[in-house]
């Protein structure tokens, strides 16, 4: 589905350790013709049309406004925290981002491939899901919420992706 795909969450990634049991996780991949850089990635993709009404929404339901200039500090490195994340880890390739809550991350990479004539750049994304403890039976559960929205966030991390790599498509880079 626009040429982005479910794929293997890559083994020694920075999401890898949210991907056992008991918790969710999903990967998703898309490429692009020449090299990406890695910051070029993390601002188009918190700067897409898409992302702009999660950001509206944080913005005036949680009081957690965000911009286009820390979207780029994050990018850069220089920020820590962005709307309703932090940085848990990050590596020249990687980001890993977790919600205000604990429960939700949020990942990025970017993987080059190719030849010196034929550079091209796989964009990820991926997600993973802390489960909660219920309190009256001790069994831990990712939740009545997130269960009934998860068909929603998949579909919507797909269009997210694709939408990054439909901008950062039209920022320069080597070919």
């Amino acid at each position: 589905m626009l040429s982005i795909e479910k794929c293997a969450l890559p083994t020694q990634s920075l999401l890898a350790k949210y991907s056992h049991d008991g918790m969710y996780a999903d990967t998703y991949r898309t490429e692009i013709q020449g090299e990406i850089l890695f910051d070029a990635y993390i601002f188009a993709f918190y700067t897409t049309v898409l992302f702009k009404i999660e950001q509206f929404i944080l913005a005036h339901v949680l009081r957690l406004p965000s911009n286009d200039n820390q979207a780029k500090e994050l990018a850069d490195g220089a920020r820590n925290e962005f709307a309703a994340w932090r940085v848990e880890a990050r590596n020249d390739n990687e980001l890993l981002m977790c919600d205000i809550s604990g429960r939700t991350r949020s990942w990025f990479m970017v993987h080059h491939l190719g030849s010196e004539n034929n550079k091209r750049t796989q964009l990820y994304f991926g997600s993973a899901v802390a489960p909660v403890i219920n309190q009256k039976t001790g069994k831990s559960s990712l939740g009545f919420v997130f269960r009934a929205l998860l068909g929603s966030h998949k579909i919507y991390s797909i269009f997210l992706l694709y939408f990054a790599k439909q901008k950062v498509a039209a920022f320069p880079r080597t070919n």
